[in-house]
């Protein structure tokens, strides 16, 4: 499917810049070559030419690459410009472009043109844009994945295997003459049985993409005055908070964000957990227990010259060995108390984070954290789109139901709906489903009709 419009659009960001990317998609390309560089397109090849406008004028010499229709991005014929990157010249091009008979491409488009060309399905298209806003090391991983098509195959494996269940209810609806397999209600049953469990695994990789994607989030607690904004101060390299020898500075929490390792953190730095002395320093305090609660890893600020502190019961109730990492602070003063017994199966660092020593062994700390408190998924698809994941809740919501119609006894017409309505579901997530396939594996499986 070629549209009939060229389509064109600077693929680089406005602004000065050694070179810029100029796309050209549509039919016109060829006869484009030919008229802005005298010579006929030579496709895949990168080539130096003059730039020729319409009145004749040479606007640049640049850098210029053809492909042919069905071998490109989009599927179209496909024109690359490389000229140098000064605004006006861009603009310059642009204009003489449209005045050949382009448009300026719709937000998305060239995407769009290779999806209705067959070039992507659609999570891969969707995947264009995460690539493109991954924020970490493993977001961009788990898009890339999408990328190649990881989550069309699997999807399309689920869908394979879920035709093979509605073609034999198929059967049975339209040919109950016929000499099928001795197939019952179990067969089906199991079936789609095997196909919920697999599709719950497929599902709940969302969470980890989500946690790449938003980031994994921590959050700084303790006492007063043990050192958490100067905690965050130190991770973040900026003065981010205000800090005071005085008590109680931070009322509210403070979230950054930054890198450690492959992942992409973001860090909350919280008020300090006491007797509250006024309404407002309490309700600080509310906040952060709302903050520890939902967190996924939680940093516990000791200073090394205190006690052991008492924290609230439904924080000590949080920490564990997989999700807590104690940070010992204040090192760097007088000899400190011994803080081995609190928390004792949670690793415990020792820092100055007004020194700023002990922060790389910090880090490192966290990341295996992370490494071993995530799920990290061993499926080779990562669910990392929210429609995505509806699509596929609302798949496996209706084998559910088709499940338990068949161990019910219900009549198959009514199964074969829900497997149909199902199969829609999934086939929003790549595109490639029609009724015909079912057709197809009915002849292929039951030989029907020969």
């Amino acid at each position: 499917m070629t549209p009939i419009d060229t389509i064109i659009a600077p693929a680089t960001a406005s602004g000065e810049a050694a070179l810029a990317v100029i796309r050209v998609s549509g039919p016109l390309v060829p006869e484009l070559v030919e008229a802005i560089f005298g010579k006929a397109p030579l496709p895949r090849q990168v080539r130096l030419g003059r730039y020729l406008s319409t009145d004749g004028r040479t606007l640049d010499t640049l850098i210029y690459t053809v492909y042919e229709e069905g071998k490109s991005y989009s599927g179209d014929w496909l024109l690359e410009l490389t000229p140098h990157g000064n605004p006006w010249l861009v603009r310059k091009i642009l204009d003489d472009l449209l005045g050949r008979g382009c448009r300026l491409a719709e937000a998305g488009e060239f995407t769009r043109r290779a999806f209705l060309n067959g070039k992507l399905d659609l999570s891969q298209a969707e995947a264009v844009v995460q690539v493109i806003q991954a924020r970490s090391e493993r977001a961009l991983e788990a898009a890339r994945r999408q990328l190649s098509g990881s989550v069309g195959r699997t999807v399309d494996s689920l869908v394979d295997r879920l035709l093979v269940v509605t073609a034999m209810l198929e059967a049975y609806i339209d040919f109950p003459e016929e000499d099928l397999p001795p197939e019952d209600q179990k067969g089906p049953a199991q079936a789609l049985s095997s196909l919920v469990t697999d599709m719950e695994s497929l599902i709940a990789t969302r969470q980890y993409a989500s946690l790449l994607h938003d980031g994994v989030k921590c959050v700084i607690l303790g006492e007063p005055n043990v050192g958490k904004s100067s905690l965050l101060n130190a991770l973040t390299g900026e003065d981010r908070v205000i800090v005071s020898a005085e008590p109680g500075t931070t009322r509210d929490y403070v979230e950054e964000r930054i890198h450690i390792g492959p992942y992409l953190l973001r860090i909350i730095d919280t008020a300090g957990l006491h007797e509250a002395a006024s309404s407002l320093e309490e309700e600080g305090i509310h906040r952060s227990l709302e903050q520890i609660e939902s967190a996924d890893l939680l940093l516990v600020v000791l200073d090394s010259t205190r006690p052991a502190p008492t924290l609230p019961d439904p924080v000590v109730r949080l920490l564990n060995e997989r999700n807590t990492v104690v940070v010992v602070n204040k090192v760097d003063l007088a000899e400190g108390k011994d803080l081995a017994a609190f928390a004792a199966d949670c690793p415990h660092v020792p820092i100055s984070a007004a020194k700023q020593t002990g922060l790389n062994d910090l880090r490192e700390v966290i990341r295996r954290s992370l490494e071993e408190g995530l799920v990290i998924p061993d499926e080779s698809a990562v669910i990392v789109s929210a429609r995505h994941a509806e699509a596929l809740a609302q798949a496996k919501s209706l084998l559910q139901e088709s499940r338990e119609k068949l161990r019910e006894g219900l009549p198959a017409e009514l199964v074969a709906s829900d497997l149909h309505a199902a199969i829609e579901s999934m086939g929003l997530i790549t595109g490639k489903i029609d009724n015909e396939s079912i057709l197809d594996r009915l002849f292929n499986r039951f030989c029907i009709g020969k």
